[in-house]
Formats: structure tokens, C-alpha cells, sequence
């Protein structure tokens, strides 16, 4: 098996089919064009060839090298992908047309095992304490905050604030003039709660805070530290409603607490389920990945890295960041994650095979439902969107990740599954 999928072909074209296709694009110009001295369609070749001498030769190849490239492709049987490079053009009146061409072709590769992978994998559950855990995040949701008559800050108060940074963070200093810390809280950060406490409505404070590296709260600020100026502007009490039937009513349509209560362990229990199962995939994927060595097309890498490059600057876009005003080295982002968009790339690949082995595809009516859903998220008619994804060949695309997941899933049933060390 070749290590590379990179081919070079040099080709030639007789100059009596050099002529022909030459004499071709001239016939066709002569009907076209209308030269002073002559009607339509009358000016002599001669006149035409010599005053468009570099038109004519910049048509000849641009019909003759993809057309003779595809014809060798064919008779070769090379499945080639991407855009291929043209060098060493060789094209002289009366002469033979030669050229270089170098392109990649889709990897050869024999498909292993698949079937009965072994995957560490347990079942999920649920506990008492969840559903109560989730049941005190649906009433923090739906509390209520009442202001408190001025006094110093304490644990477990919600202080409201004004901030600004006295520096730029990636360009843009933060400021938010109305933003609730509730001090002490596991998800407030130590920093805050530890230079508020004992504030009073009015005062300022100033200092400095050091966002770890992981922060994910926004990412201009991962491992960053920040000064801020905060003022406190006042003190709220959270008021949770009562756990009782009404709770669960107003929550939507259940009967009474315990019917919401199953609820929550049911979706509990699904979430947990969808997480262990993703993970579990993406281990029998990378245990496929592992098993097989191939060559991957740069240019599928390179696509690969535009998509995973596009969404972080979507994600910088979501947290209010200017991606144009960041400082990063972006090519040295694309560099570092050359290595996993190949490996990402061989496992589409290998999906890919295994849905063909296994006449795995996405049916018309998966494709249509996975259309309806996005149309009612997006609050728009789905014969429109429909439509509009078809024109933009995205109808494709939803059919290929329906496709990967369904292989996935299968690649996870066919598995063996062991607990976990």
C-alpha cells in the first residue's frame, strides 16, 4: 500500500487533437464576435487566431487538460478528490500539449474487524438525590429576589454589581453594569466572593482575578488575569417557590410532584445514557483508528481543518468576541490540529466502508423528520427550508450524518461491552 495518496501523472496530447480543439474554439469565436470590416460571423480565422492569439491558447487548455486528465482517470480507475495542480505546460502552435499533473486519490485500505469490538461501557443510573438536585435547579430557575435593606455582604447573598476591567482583555475591555454574584456559591468564582464580603452598597473595590486555564466560561480569559473595578449597588434574597403539586403544575402538564419527579429521573436517565453511549462511540471509533494504517488526502485534512477552525471562530462569535480583534496566531491553531483532523478524517473513512458493508443509509423519511425538527427550531416552514437546504446542498450533508450516526449506533450494538476498571 502506497504511504502517500498523492499521485503525478505527465500527460501528452497529439497535436492533431491540439488542432482540432483549437480550430474548434476559433469556428466558435467567429460566430460570436463582430470585428470592423466584417459581419457577423464573415472575419477570416487567420484575423482571429493572430488578434486573439492568448484567448484562443488560455480556452485550448482549459478544455483540453481537464477533459484528457479525466478520460486517464477513468481508464485508470483513480477515484481522485480534491483540486488538482497543473505544471511544466509545454504548448507550442503545430506542437504536442504536455503537462504535469499532481492530485491525490481516495486511500485504498482493507477493512479489518469490526464487529464485536470491545468497549468499557456500563449501563447509567439515577438516584433520589439527582432528581432532587435537579428539582432545586428548576426552583432556583423560578425564584424570585427581593431587595434587602443596605448592609455588609455575606455568604449566600445575590450582591448585585456594575464591573469593568481596567485593562483590554483580547482587545475589548468587560464591563456589565448589572450582574448578579451570589457570594460563597460553588459557581461563583473565590476571587469575587472573597474581596465582597463585608461591602457595602456604594463602595467600590478593586482587584485582581486569575481565570485558570480550563475556564469555559469565556475563553478570551482562560488563563488570563484580569483587575476589575466592581461597584455593589445593592443586596437580593432568593425566594424559592414551594415544592408541592402546584410547582409541578405550573412546570407543565403534570398531575402533581411525583409524576414531575418521575419525569426528571427519566431525563436524567436519558441524558446519561446519551453521554456514556457518545463516549462509548467515540472509543470503538478510535479503536477502529488504531487498527487501521492508511494514508489520508491532505485534501480532506484540509477540509476537515476549515470546519474544526470555523467553529471556533463561531464559538468566539457566541461569547461576544470579534475573532478579527483576537490575538492568536491562527495558523499556528491550524498546525496544532493538523494531527487530529487526519485521525478524525481515517475514522470517517472507515465509518464510511463499514455503512457500505452493511447497506447502512439515511432513509427519506429520517432525512425529512431531522427537516421538520430544524424548522421548528428555527421557527420557519419546512417545505421553505427545505428548499433552501436543497439549494444549498445541505439536504446532503444532514443524509450524511444521519448516516454516521446510525453506523455508530450500530458499531454499539454489535460491541462487547465490559465494565469499567
Amino acid at each position: 500500500m502506497a504511504d502517500t495518496c498523492k499521485r503525478t501523472l505527465e500527460l501528452t496530447v497529439p497535436a492533431d487533437e491540439v488542432g482540432k480543439e483549437t480550430d474548434r474554439i476559433i469556428a466558435g469565436l467567429q460566430q460570436r464576435l463582430k470585428l470592423p470590416g466584417f459581419r457577423q460571423g464573415k472575419a477570416p480565422a487567420s484575423l482571429i487566431r493572430g488578434k486573439f492569439k492568448q484567448e484562443i491558447r488560455q480556452d485550448v487548455l482549459e478544455n483540453l487538460i481537464p477533459r484528457v486528465f479525466r478520460q486517464r482517470a477513468e481508464h485508470d480507475h483513480l477515484n481522485v478528490v480534491g483540486s488538482p495542480g497543473v505544471t511544466d505546460v509545454k504548448f507550442e502552435p503545430g506542437e504536442p500539449l504536455t503537462f504535469k499533473i499532481e492530485f491525490e486519490v481516495a486511500p485504498e485500505f482493507e477493512l479489518g474487524e469490526y464487529r464485536g469490538l470491545t468497549v468499557s461501557y456500563s449501563e447509567p443510573t439515577t438516584t433520589d438525590a439527582d432528581v432532587e438536585s435537579r428539582l432545586d435547579e428548576l426552583r432556583k430557575q423560578k425564584a424570585d429576589y427581593s431587595n434587602v435593606d443596605p448592609r455588609p455582604v455575606a455568604d449566600g447573598d445575590h450582591a448585585v454589581v456594575a464591573m469593568e476591567s481596567l485593562s483590554e482583555v483580547e482587545g475589548e475591555p468587560i464591563r456589565n453594569d448589572d450582574l448578579m454574584l451570589h457570594i460563597g456559591a460553588p459557581d461563583t468564582m473565590e476571587a469575587f466572593s472573597e474581596n465582597l464580603r463585608g461591602a457595602e452598597p456604594g463602595q467600590v473595590r478593586e482587584f485582581d482575578v486569575a481565570y485558570p486555564e480550563d475556564f469555559a466560561g469565556q475563553r478570551r480569559l482562560a488563563g488570563k488575569t484580569v483587575r476589575f473595578r466592581v461597584t455593589v449597588k445593592g443586596i437580593r434574597k432568593q425566594e424559592l417557590p414551594d415544592l408541592n403539586d402546584e410547582f409541578a403544575k405550573d412546570l407543565g402538564d403534570y398531575r402533581d410532584l411525583a409524576e414531575l419527579r418521575e419525569e426528571l429521573r427519566k431525563q436524567i436517565l436519558r441524558e446519561r445514557e446519551f453521554f456514556a453511549q457518545q463516549e462509548a462511540k467515540d472509543k470503538l471509533v478510535q479503536s477502529l483508528v488504531e487498527a487501521h494504517s492508511f494514508p489520508v488526502p491532505d485534501a480532506f485534512v484540509e477540509k476537515q481543518l476549515d470546519v474544526s477552525l470555523e467553529q471556533d471562530v463561531r464559538g468566539l462569535v457566541a461569547q461576544g468576541i470579534d475573532p478579527r480583534k483576537v490575538n492568536v496566531n491562527w495558523a499556528q491553531i491550524r498546525e496544532s490540529k493538523r494531527e487530529n483532523a487526519a485521525r478524525e478524517v481515517r475514522g470517517s473513512l472507515l465509518l464510511g466502508r463499514i455503512a457500505d458493508r452493511e447497506a447502512i443509509d439515511a432513509t427519506v423519511e429520517e432525512v425529512d423528520r431531522e427537516v421538520h425538527a430544524l424548522a421548528r427550531r428555527q421557527r420557519e416552514p419546512a417545505a421553505a427550508l427545505r428548499a433552501r437546504l436543497e439549494k444549498e446542498g445541505a439536504l446532503g450533508r444532514i443524509a450524511s450524518r444521519i448516516r454516521t450516526d446510525k453506523t455508530l449506533s450500530f458499531l454499539f450494538e454489535q460491541a462487547r461491552k465490559v465494565a469499567p476498571e
